[in-house]
């Protein structure tokens, strides 16, 4: 599948039928590995040439917005795929592949009549991308909190020995708690373990001869447990400190950790539900973005013709879609430009070579004697 398609028009001097057959066959002789399809735009309700030009103010922001909207989509199915480790599946619409819906794109009448006025058209495509695109921002919102509520849990089990939460690193045996004694945990710097066990003892009256354990050690720090009379454990806890040990709060309960086990499970449940839900949604909703961007598009590209070749349109102009890879690209301009008008390709020729360049209707940056935008379907 190629990634970056030209949606262009030529101006018909004689028939639409000799001008396309003369495209191919050109197309075929000096860039036969572009592919070439036609273009396929119904005959839409023109209204005055005022709406018209007012219309193509507009043109290039909303598409811009449209286009936006899609690759967003697009990004995020790329993200929740890497993250779940599935392989990234073919991308539809209205079960197509992308690149097929282009390449043999057919108006759909029942979703925007040809009878519409060309602004309707183009507001209702903007309202419904807009549409999806809040409910988007919603989706990603609601994933992304049960996202950051697992990241905190991860992070305080997986931190160092000074932040993390301790719960699964201490046993029911390591404590003891009684009328009168109590167990403290104390966060030992690696390289002061031996500081730590030749002093602990005489860091306050009252502690237990020998009752330091080691439960823990990570690349900072040491996790001991201590055990002393529970009067002197604020004595203790400040002498410890001055001596650069850190001791942790905590109080072992079975109930809570249990219930911070049931915590994680849910939110770990919650995550793949939500991930699962806002891909099938995005997989869906992409196709829908994409196919309003296509459909402006060709609103684009008929509105950009007519006010370039004039009316009426089906006999003024052809619309093709090609895909010719970055070496073809100059060959290709060159045959678009051969097909159109001698005089206008001559004055185009003149601008470009002037270093002035004609801006094209609608705000694109390069300018050519015939209606010419780069479709980026990544």
């Amino acid at each position: 599948m190629a990634s970056r398609y030209w949606v262009v028009s030529l101006p018909v001097q004689t028939s639409a039928s000799s001008l396309w057959n003369r495209l191919q066959e050109a197309i075929s002789k000096h860039s036969f590995d572009t592919p070439l399809y036609r273009f396929n735009i119904p005959n839409l309700r023109v209204g005055t040439l005022d709406s018209l030009l007012s219309l193509s103010d507009d043109l290039l922001k909303s598409n811009s917005f449209v286009e936006g909207v899609s690759h967003k989509i697009r990004r995020q199915i790329e993200e929740l795929e890497r993250i779940s480790g599935t392989e990234s599946g073919s991308l539809t619409v209205d079960g197509v592949p992308v690149d097929s819906y282009l390449t043999r794109f057919v108006w759909d009448e029942a979703k925007y009549p040809t009878m519409s006025p060309l602004k309707e058209i183009v507001d209702s495509i903007h309202h419904q991308v807009a549409k999806i695109e809040d409910d988007l921002k919603v989706r990603v919102a609601e994933y992304n909190n049960v996202r950051s509520q697992l990241n905190a849990i991860n992070r305080k089990q997986s931190g160092s020995l000074a932040v993390r939460d301790l719960s699964n690193l201490v046993k029911p045996e390591d404590i003891i708690t009684s009328e009168h004694l109590v167990t403290l945990l104390a966060i030992v710097p690696k390289f002061s373990q031996k500081d730590w066990l030749s002093s602990y003892e005489t860091l306050t009256d009252y502690v237990v001869p020998r009752s330091s354990k080691k439960l823990h050690e990570d690349n900072e720090y040491a996790l001991y447990t201590v055990t002393l009379f529970r009067r002197v454990a604020d004595n203790f806890t400040k002498s410890a400190r001055e001596k650069g040990f850190q001791i942790r709060d905590f109080e072992y309960s079975p109930e809570t950790q249990e219930g911070r086990k049931k915590e994680l499970e849910k939110l770990m449940r919650d995550q793949e539900t939500l991930r699962s839900s806002l891909l099938q949604w995005c997989y869906t909703s992409y196709g829908e973005v994409f196919s309003s961007w296509m459909h402006f598009c060709a609103v684009r590209v008929y509105t950009e013709s007519i006010l370039r070749y004039g009316l009426p349109p089906s006999f003024l102009f052809q619309a093709a879609v090609l895909a010719p890879s970055v070496k073809s690209e100059k060959k290709v301009r060159s045959i678009l430009e051969g097909l159109c008008d001698s005089t206008n390709s001559t004055y185009w020729k003149s601008e470009d070579d002037s270093g002035g360049g004609m801006t094209g209707l609608g705000g694109d940056v390069d300018s050519h004697p015939y209606v010419s935008f780069t479709i980026n379907l990544i």
